[in-house]
């Protein structure tokens, strides 16, 4: 059973998107304000719409007058020169409602520099958030370590953003020591492998199942997580896509696609606690780690490609506000595709059929 916005811990952060002497959720916050957000500020605006149609300043659409709208809506041009009076319908102007579930679970707790999936996780989290909440939004959040263990409710202001960036800096608890019998081939298994010591790999489809029954309106849902985890998530992530907006924002290490040499090294299972001794000095051990890493990410990008939602990738070497302004850019670009001038129906298939002709 989830607990609702439980207290924080007490114990100091284990990570953190900067310097190690950043360590209070404060400074991160005072931080990013300076460097991130001052930059993407109104990049964002316009870009999460909803499907209602109300009251507004957005034109979305003309449609013939029935009984009981009201009259101002009237389109008079429209109406005289088609006879038959319409009315206009706007995008209806709300508030908007973000839902981060986080995937907080030993696998993103690894970064092969200095900085972790989980720091860039919480730096991107945090800037997101205080850039949505400044405006007038609301976001919440669902945590997810070895199960959703934490649930924080909808807020809008500065302190609910740095509580959640609190909650996602304390330290879940590590896997114990994999007994000699239970280690296996980590580097190379398709699918994670059973408990070892009472601990589980990550089940991503348990926290999209979660999900699913609280976001009781249309919502912004962003999913970040390394997307390690066991198969079956496929689906309840395009479930979500159908009915919310999803952003999927991948957490990736360069280390994860390919093995450097350095000499004989003790391999661990963040998660399950198993472990595998390796020499990476052996070119044909790195060839099949690198092959098997490209038939992975091949399939994931495949499964985020066909879920319907949108994608942001993150990487532990990359500047977090760089990667953030190209997916503006490129989400700009897609807004002005979708949103070009159409030709009418009938336009369309008297071209289409001219083009046909020999």
């Amino acid at each position: 059973m989830a607990e609702v916005a439980p207290r924080p811990s007490p114990r100091t952060p284990a990570a953190s998107p900067g310097p190690a002497s950043d360590t209070s959720a404060e400074a991160l916050l005072r931080r990013l304000e300076w460097t991130v957000l001052k930059r993407l500020d109104g990049l964002l605006q316009g870009d999460f719409r909803t499907l209602r149609r109300g009251n507004g300043v957005d034109l979305a659409d003309l449609r013939e007058y029935q009984l009981h709208d009201d009259v101002r809506h009237i389109d008079w041009n429209v109406t005289a020169r088609l006879d038959v009076p319409h009315v206009r319908q706007f995008t209806e102007d709300r508030d908007l409602t973000a839902w981060f579930l986080l995937d907080l679970s030993g696998s993103v707790d690894f970064g092969s520099g200095d900085t972790t999936k989980l720091a860039v996780s919480a730096g991107f989290v945090t800037a997101l958030a205080r850039l949505l909440t400044r405006h007038g939004n609301r976001v919440g959040a669902m945590l997810y370590g070895s199960r959703v263990d934490t649930v924080l409710p909808p807020g809008s202001s500065r302190t609910h953003v740095l509580n959640l960036l609190q909650r996602m800096r304390v330290p879940r608890p590590r896997p114990q020591q994999a007994p000699a019998a239970a280690r296996r081939r980590w580097p190379w298994r398709q699918a994670p492998a059973p408990a070892v010591g009472g601990h589980t790999a990550t089940a991503l489809a348990d926290l999209l199942h979660a999900a699913a029954p609280m976001l009781k309106r249309r919502s912004l849902v962003l999913i970040v997580s390394d997307f390690i985890s066991t198969p079956g998530w496929e689906a309840p992530l395009a479930r979500l896509a159908q009915r919310h907006e999803v952003i999927a924002v991948r957490l990736f290490d360069p280390l994860e696609g390919a093995l450097p040499e350095m000499g004989l090294v003790t391999l661990e299972d963040a998660e399950t606690g198993e472990q595998l001794f390796v020499d990476s000095t052996d070119p044909a051990f790195r060839q099949r780690y690198e092959r098997i890493a490209l038939a992975r990410e091949a399939q994931l990008r495949e499964a985020l490609a066909g879920s319907g939602a949108d994608t942001l990738e993150l990487a532990t070497d990359d500047d977090l506000l760089q990667s953030l302004l190209r997916w503006c850019d490129l989400r700009r670009q897609r807004a002005r595709l979708k949103t070009a001038h159409r030709f009418p129906a009938a336009f369309q298939r008297a071209t289409a059929s001219k083009e046909g002709r020999p």
